[in-house]
């Protein structure tokens, strides 16, 4: 079975304020009588389910670039994962105490995607999201995780100046999956397919973010 949990790429799909949404303009169109159909795209990069690049928030600690997306290996976007749901508010920060599992002592795969509900409309932007605990990631990363994915448009929180989580991230080498629409998903293990496409020195890329039953 197969989990789409990518939202719709469609001009009504918010972006972060001030980026840039999503656009199409029709060069060709076989509905004008052309013998074919033509389009541009024009948007954010961070449009949807996304992946960010470390150089969207480096550079790395030793003051060196960080990497941008097409550098980003792809078996962070591939493979065994698990989503799990945290019981938060809206506004609050992911600790491990309060998602739906044991990081000590359940077995974890690489990767894992955390429901909040707490931006249930991808087309309504709401500032009062809920992020991720950097103590969290760091918690993660010491259990093998190499990505984690959230269901809200940023693992900081809107008004976070530090951007601490996207600094745990850069320190643990771990890549983030933003704007997942995990609604409807059962909790449980699952294949994660979320590629990101291979945009030289970008910070982020669109993914088609879907989930396979094992």
């Amino acid at each position: 079975m197969l989990y789409d949990i990518s939202p719709p790429i469609t001009p009504e799909l918010s972006v972060w304020p001030g980026d840039t949404a999503m656009s199409r303009e029709i060069l060709l169109d076989t509905a004008r009588g052309d013998t074919l159909t033509l389009s541009t795209l024009r948007s954010t990069v961070h449009l949807g389910a996304h992946a960010d690049g470390p150089n969207h928030y480096g550079p790395l600690p030793d003051g060196s670039p960080a990497p941008a997306i097409d550098q980003r290996s792809l078996e962070h976007y591939l493979g065994p994962c698990l989503v799990t749901t945290a019981h938060v508010g809206r506004g609050t920060r992911v600790s491990a105490s309060a998602l739906s599992l044991d990081i000590a002592h359940d077995a974890l795969p690489a990767r894992v995607l955390v429901r909040t509900a707490t931006y249930p409309d991808p087309a309504h932007f709401n500032q009062d999201f809920a992020a991720l605990d950097p103590a969290l990631i760091d918690a993660l990363h010491e259990r093998g995780v190499i990505t984690i994915g959230i269901d809200t448009p940023s693992v900081d929180l809107f008004d976070s100046k530090d951007l601490l989580a996207h600094k745990a991230f850069l320190r643990n080498d771990m890549a983030i999956l933003e704007g997942l629409v995990l609604n409807d998903v059962p909790e449980g293990e699952y294949e994660l397919i979320a590629l990101p496409l291979r945009l030289v020195g970008f910070d982020a890329s669109p993914v088609r973010a879907v989930l396979r039953s094992l």
